[in-house]
């Protein structure tokens, strides 16, 4: 197994090639070269760069979709202008390409209002802004570049992540994440602080008809247009008082639901994935799913989400996992000559995995305890709404 470019978490694991993955040529001779059975993109970006393009063209099975179809991810506006066509159940929105026409929207909306930057921004692009000072401070950081100018939706939110091949698509697992830096979901949001899985609040039935009032027509849609979508889908849901709606799409498995998801499927998940990926998903058993529950802390660089500090020493990982039930995953991590350091905002994502979420939570924190990371901090509260609602 190869990882391009890899760190070394995953070099345990996989020869780790340290090459650009949004590089199309650059992935393709690596593919090449290791005359490799099955590519799986995990980033957006390079799924947006068209990486997956050029590997089909070669005749390689690719996990991931096409650029065209990665717009789902690459365009809010894109996915915004779908729902509407299709009637996706999603907030009412404006598109904007300036300044002067994303504060002209606010009037339409009032606030609470949501201010999102149409392209890729590693899950950070979005405000939610309580205040038109706080909308209009979004609005200016985002410049005129073009902007999705959107309705607050009220409801609590759940992810859901289905495997598509084009033509069908089945659920996979439900997580629900902590957007905000702070305890108590407050502060500024990030690419995600911690997640568990599964979302108990995302009930069978909800699931249900968010496979087919919003995937199960994504992906029809998708294929009627000539842009069939291959891969992962992950949606993100607000559940409202009239059912799940759409908040946005993520062509990946995002971070860090995905490390909340991984330890809980059972099975052959490469078998899987190159179902998905020649086309033969309604040909295979669906996904299994142990009914045990996870939770996953990250362990981020002081700084973070803004810019964080890069080259802390990371010590004692392996104390950590020897915790019963728990992986700690790499992200921003790097060797250097004293050993494991930090070089990124996420650091490590820390899994434990129990019979109940009191369970798999007490192990993670109790593995996170064990990380001697003097620049990097974490939330202590990932999972409260849920442990909460069950009476811990």
């Amino acid at each position: 197994m190869i990882a391009a470019p890899g760190n070394p978490g995953i070099a345990r694991w996989a020869e780790s090639v340290d090459i650009d993955p949004c590089d199309p040529q650059a992935v393709m001779a690596l593919a090449s070269a290791r005359a490799s059975d099955l590519v799986v993109i995990g980033p957006e970006a390079p799924l947006v760069a068209g990486v997956g393009d050029a590997l089909r063209e070669a005749g390689f099975a690719v996990f991931g979709p096409n650029a065209a179809a990665a717009q789902l991810e690459g365009s809010k506006g894109f996915t915004k202008d779908l729902c509407r066509a299709h009637d996706i159940p999603t907030a009412g929105y404006v598109r904007t390409q300036s300044q002067d026409e994303a504060m002209a929207a606010l009037d339409r909306f009032g606030v609470p209002v949501v201010i999102k930057a149409d392209g890729l921004a590693a899950g950070k692009g979005v405000t939610v802004a309580m205040t038109r000072e706080e909308a209009k401070a979004a609005i200016e950081a985002v410049g005129d570049t073009p902007q999705v100018i959107e309705e607050f939706l009220d409801g609590e939110e759940a992810s859901l992540f289905a495997l598509v091949d084009g033509a069908t698509a089945v659920p996979l697992a439900s997580a629900q994440d902590h957007k905000r830096v702070g305890e108590g979901d407050t502060g500024p949001n990030t690419g995600g602080m911690g997640a568990y899985s599964p979302a108990p609040v995302l009930t069978a039935e909800l699931e249900r008809r968010a496979m087919a009032e919003i995937v199960i027509p994504t992906a029809a849609a998708m294929a009627a247009a000539g842009k069939p979508f291959s891969g992962v889908l992950y949606a993100g849901l607000m559940l409202t008082s009239e059912g799940p709606k759409l908040i946005e799409y993520n062509v990946r498995f995002g971070d860090p639901e995905c490390e909340a998801i991984m330890p809980r499927i059972e099975g052959d998940f490469a078998e899987l994935l190159m179902a998905v990926a020649t086309g033969r998903l309604g040909e295979v058993d669906p996904p299994s799913l142990s009914p045990k529950q996870s939770m996953t802390v990250i362990v981020a660089a002081r700084g973070y989400p803004g810019t964080p500090a890069s080259g802390g020493s990371i010590r004692a990982i392996e104390a950590a996992e020897l915790v019963e039930g728990v992986t700690v995953f790499h992200a921003g991590t790097a060797s250097s000559g004293e050993g494991l350091v930090a070089k990124g905002g996420r650091v490590l994502a820390v899994t434990g995995l129990g019979e109940t979420l009191g369970q798999a939570r007490a192990r993670a924190y109790r593995a996170v305890d064990q990380i001697e990371f003097a620049d990097g901090f974490h939330r202590r509260d990932i999972g409260w709404r849920e442990l909460d609602r069950a009476g811990r």
